[in-house]
């Protein structure tokens, strides 16, 4: 079974790889390929130039590298080219383009044998193409494929949301589901029966998995909100429903497309809103507590009507985007409690402490501890600090520790006015100061930074060198690196306090 890492990827870039029989199809380009396999499966994650002999340092995977080769001595043999390819191939390049100007007129026998003997897709590269040529067109397929995605996820909210206003909303929000996935949608009940289900129907292997999933995700202590799989090359996933009574939505598709993700998740925000308890029970205790808060009652008193003795304050923010409705919602679901305020960017939510609060793709997190209902207050400073600790280190979920921070010992009216004379030189320049505040975050790490801005390395040292030269500072030293991050982070950056 699959697990979510906390920690994303550096080297995957935010759209859709490019399939590189899309690249071949384009006729202004005229690539051809001339040897390697002829996979319908390799993707390419971007396109990057070398002429270097061994590019391997300079490539992150996922590569269409292009070389005119400059980099092949007089008289290369056949071992020259072998270990040439193999290094490309151990750096996870996706495929090499070989340019027929201004060097060579054509491609080096050798450099074809060799990718095919070590299984790298050879491209020919005619006179007419230039390198940037290729690279825009990656960029544009990319782009491309990222709006029909937008397209495809916009059409299916659309859809689930009329389908969840029909008279028979559940059933109908169903099939809506299994038709945008191609594959099956079921909702279990609390006890794991199957209640209602849509669309194809699969092998009984697949349909054991995915109820067996379902039970993965099912409302409990320590138990994730959502899980995945994969049976019989079928992908399978399942969400525990946000309305506390054991619901859970399981998922089967052929295979995972672009915004799956998040069709999934709107169908299961609108299904938590369908088989919620529609009277009594919660939604008249939560009605009871406001009554009583708006009357005067403490937060002691009224936190038994809302379930729990103690609770968790949780500090979100989307990534790249502002929250709406549907994404509140769904964050609302996903940590299982109906308490969320949708104030400004962040989103605070009120979470019972028995409920497990895990990492959300799409979201960053700020975790209080555990506290009893006169402690909320300080449980919402708690909150705070640790999301501006997730976003400065670009970590998708941060807890509060017992320890405060160095940054909570220094007045803030002390720490911005230090903060501004710091920075002023940088202050002008934004790509200046968000690549310096990137690449602090990422202990210097020139490549994971190029990756983070999608920018190419070499731009990221020229800045680099550039904000040393306008600061008069030593970027080596690290009581330097320390205080200018402690600076960057309270000049309005991803780091700063919320």
């Amino acid at each position: 079974m699959e697990e979510t890492s906390t920690v994303p990827d550096p080297a995957v870039p935010p759209t859709p790889p490019v399939p590189l029989t899309a690249l071949l199809a384009r006729a202004d380009l005229g690539l051809r390929r001339i040897a390697g396999p002829d996979d319908p499966g390799v993707a390419v994650h971007w396109a990057h130039t070398s002429e270097m002999a061994d590019p391997y340092p300079y490539l992150l995977g996922g590569e269409l590298l292009l070389s005119a080769g400059v980099h092949i001595p007089e008289g290369a043999g056949a071992g020259y080219f072998d270990a040439y390819v193999s290094r490309i191939v151990a750096a996870g390049g996706a495929a090499l383009g070989f340019g027929l100007a201004p060097v060579h007129d054509a491609v080096p026998a050798e450099l074809a044998e060799a990718c095919g003997m070590h299984g790298l897709p050879l491209l020919e590269v005619p006179p007419r193409t230039t390198f940037s040529g290729v690279a825009r067109a990656v960029w544009q397929l990319m782009a491309q494929a990222r709006l029909a995605e937008l397209r495809r996820v916009t059409e299916a909210q659309q859809g689930l949301a009329t389908a969840a206003a029909r008279r028979d909303p559940v059933p109908s929000v169903l099939r809506q589901l299994a038709r945008h996935l191609g594959g099956r949608a079921v909702l279990y009940g609390p006890e794991g029966t199957e209640l209602a289900g849509a669309g194809r129907e699969e092998g009984e292997e697949v349909r054991a998995a995915l109820a067996k999933l379902a039970e993965v995700v099912r409302p409990g202590t320590g138990r994730p909100a959502s899980a995945g799989d994969t049976v019989a090359g079928t992908r399978l996933v399942a969400h525990a429903l946000g309305n506390g009574r054991g619901f859970v939505l399981g998922a089967a598709a052929p295979q995972r497309d672009p915004g799956d993700h998040t069709i999934t998740s709107v169908a299961a925000v609108l299904l938590s809103l369908l088989t919620g308890e529609q009277h009594g029970g919660t939604g008249a205790d939560r009605a009871s507590a406001l009554v009583r808060l708006l009357l005067g009652g403490t937060p002691e008193e009224v936190a038994p009507l809302l379930g729990g003795e103690r609770w968790r304050v949780v500090h979100a923010r989307p990534d790249g985007r502002a929250p709406d409705p549907v994404a509140v919602s769904a964050l609302g679901a996903a940590l299982g409690s109906a308490l969320v305020d949708p104030a400004g960017e962040t989103v605070r939510v009120l979470v019972p402490a028995g409920r497990a609060v895990e990492a959300l793709e799409g979201w960053t997190l700020g975790v209080s501890a555990a506290v009893a209902p006169r402690d909320w207050p300080a449980a919402d400073i708690q909150a705070a600090r640790a999301l501006a600790r997730a976003r400065a280190t670009r970590t998708p979920l941060v807890r509060h520790g017992a320890r405060p921070a160095l940054g909570d010992l220094v007045p803030p009216q002390d720490a911005d006015a230090h903060a501004r004379a710091l920075l002023a030189p940088i202050a002008a320049a934004p790509a200046l100061t968000d690549t310096l505040r990137t690449w602090l975050s990422l202990h210097g790490s020139w490549d994971r930074t190029a990756v983070a801005l999608s920018v190419h390395r070499n731009t990221v040292r020229q800045r680099i060198a550039r904000c040393a030269a306008l600061l008069e500072a030593d970027l080596d030293d690290p009581d330097v690196r320390m205080e200018l991050w402690f600076a960057l982070r309270r000049e309005g950056g991803p780091g700063r306090p919320a």
